[in-house]
């Protein structure tokens, strides 16, 4: 079953097979993803392309590593491992991942952050800069935190338990004053089991030492960009298939994975 026509008809998405996900042109306003979220759900957690690939797609992106080897931000062409110590520890262009998306980041909007906000504030904030609910959007914000709360998770061993037990125990760190980049997207509704329906941030300090995948924070002041994406490459594993839109109980399975921890 095809994704929904809505969908479809605002966004071009390519099927891109392994052995093509290395490119030489430089897309714009475009996505590459690998893999979905529902085949994470599902503990599909074997990388799959390697992060050399992946640096071709892109300077700016989130994922995983792989085995779920805790959660990986892509900032200024640099790929950073957040692992369970909640310590970040630069990537390897051999290392593979298993679920990831990037893009060459072209913001089309760049704005102060207009005063102090929680997550749900700048969420709200988000959406009324971005008021096109049915358009992907990549954001960065760099900023002022006087807290943050992120999370992220061990290493697995196969058999590989689905997400939803692994994240049971996960640990979770708070980061006090600091300053740092948020990196994240926001995919339509519609998109949920492709991608994570609405934000998904992670984050990483401005000393590139410390991050996660963002729980909650409440920031201060900075600097807010948003690229308007049209875009998106998607390459399956072998085995992957497209989610089914409106599959039963997975939307509520993957709010609690990932907004409420």
């Amino acid at each position: 079953m095809p994704l929904d026509a809505a969908l479809a008809g605002a966004l071009h998405i390519e099927y891109l097979r392994q052995q093509d996900v290395a490119i030489s042109d430089h897309p714009h306003h475009a996505l590459f993803q690998t893999s979905t979220i529902d085949a994470l759900l599902d503990g599909r957690y074997d990388g799959d392309v390697t992060f050399a690939e992946l640096g071709k797609r892109g300077d700016l992106g989130l994922g995983t590593v792989d085995a779920l080897d805790g959660e990986m931000i892509l900032l200024d062409s640099r790929f950073y491992q957040v692992r369970s110590d909640g310590r970040a520890y630069e990537i390897e262009g051999r290392t593979k991942t298993p679920f990831a998306v990037v893009t060459f980041f072209e913001p089309n909007l760049i704005q102060p952050l207009p005063n102090p906000m929680d997550f749900a504030g700048l969420c709200s904030h988000l959406d009324a800069l971005a008021p096109d609910a049915a358009t992907l959007y990549a954001v960065r914000v760099d900023a002022f935190f006087e807290h943050v709360r992120t999370r992220s998770v061990p290493r697995q061993r196969k058999p590989y338990p689905p997400l939803s037990e692994v994240v049971r125990n996960q640990p979770t760190f708070d980061l006090h004053d600091v300053r740092g980049s948020l990196v994240g997207f926001r995919f339509p509704i519609k998109t949920q089991g492709l991608n994570v329906a609405g934000y998904h941030f992670h984050f990483i300090t401005e000393d590139r030492n410390a991050g996660g995948h963002v729980l909650g924070c409440c920031l201060s002041s900075g600097e807010i960009r948003i690229d308007h994406e049209v875009d998106l490459g998607l390459e399956l594993p072998a085995g992957v298939e497209l989610p089914m839109p409106g599959t039963p109980g997975r939307e509520g399975e993957i709010d609690r994975i990932e907004r409420e921890g």
